[in-house]
């Protein structure tokens, strides 16, 4: 079985407490985009899980890997035996994109799959918030008010099809804990879900990312790469999640003059799973 788990970016990303539990409480809005990993699941012989990672480079104990970790959810309800698992990574990892939270859930879902195993939507839910903080918003895959530590999810009616998103990511892996550290939460100044009413030329003076701040003081280079989408016609450009990815948003087919010596790619906007 082969899938394509793909990638969110962030519209809005605000701190607004931190809670008992060690996490924070945030509100954003996700945005599905069709930049995506490829997983190849096949049954084995062998026991256990077997996974290879293809293309950029995962660091890491493989055991933390969420596919992995994924695996042994179903395997020890289950007993699903041994897979074989291949995993071609495209998302940059440490770019805020939810990389491996989507290959995670993405993997849940093909296990189901391809055993044919009947698992309810409370424990699917159930399992993916267990997997990591971004990890239910994947289950559902489609723009997304999403508020707690990323286990609250609600699906929101907007129309994206007549833009397209350019990412650049500039190779930079930045640490989703020393972001935190670098936040004072506060609550939010503007009503994000209201503020999708509003034209898309006025985004840039609502939808603030609470880690974009720090970054633009510790790289530099974050900052020069939102001002060239907006010098070469992005409507709206910002960092994604805690980052390094920075996206712009434009109007389909408009000319983008944009010569960065990074990963840079245009995508389109995901409305479902």
């Amino acid at each position: 079985m082969i899938c394509y788990p793909n990638a969110k970016i962030n519209l809005g990303l605000n701190v607004v407490s931190k809670r008992a539990d060690g996490y924070h409480n945030l509100e954003s809005i996700f945005l599905p985009i069709d930049f995506c990993d490829v997983l190849e699941v096949l049954p084995s012989m062998r026991n256990g899980i077997q996974l290879t990672v293809h293309g950029i480079e995962v660091k890491g104990d493989i055991s933390d890997n969420l596919v992995v970790k994924a695996y042994h959810l179903v395997n020890d309800k289950f007993h699903i035996g041994g897979v074989e698992v291949h995993l071609i990574k495209n998302i940059p990892t440490g770019a805020g994109m939810g990389g491996g939270s989507s290959n995670g859930v993405f993997m849940l879902k093909a296990l189901c799959e391809l055993f044919a195993l009947s698992v309810s939507n409370d424990v699917m839910f159930e399992w993916a918030a267990s997997l990591g903080s971004d990890c239910p918003f994947f289950l559902f895959n489609r723009p997304s008010f999403v508020v707690g530590r990323g286990d609250v999810v609600e699906a929101l009616s907007i129309d994206l099809s007549e833009y397209e998103v350019c990412v650049v990511h500039p190779g930079i892996h930045i640490s989703t804990a020393n972001a935190f550290a670098s936040i004072t939460p506060e609550a939010s100044k503007f009503d994000l879900k209201k503020s999708l009413n509003l034209p898309l030329c006025e985004w840039k003076r609502v939808f603030t990312n609470d880690f974009q701040t720090h970054a633009l003081e510790s790289t530099p280079i974050i900052g020069e790469i939102i001002d060239e989408l907006y010098d070469s016609g992005a409507m709206y450009a910002s960092m994604t999640g805690s980052g390094s990815a920075v996206y712009g948003v434009y109007l389909k087919g408009e000319p983008k003059k944009i010569e960065f010596p990074y990963l840079t790619r245009v995508f389109r906007f995901l409305h479902h799973e």
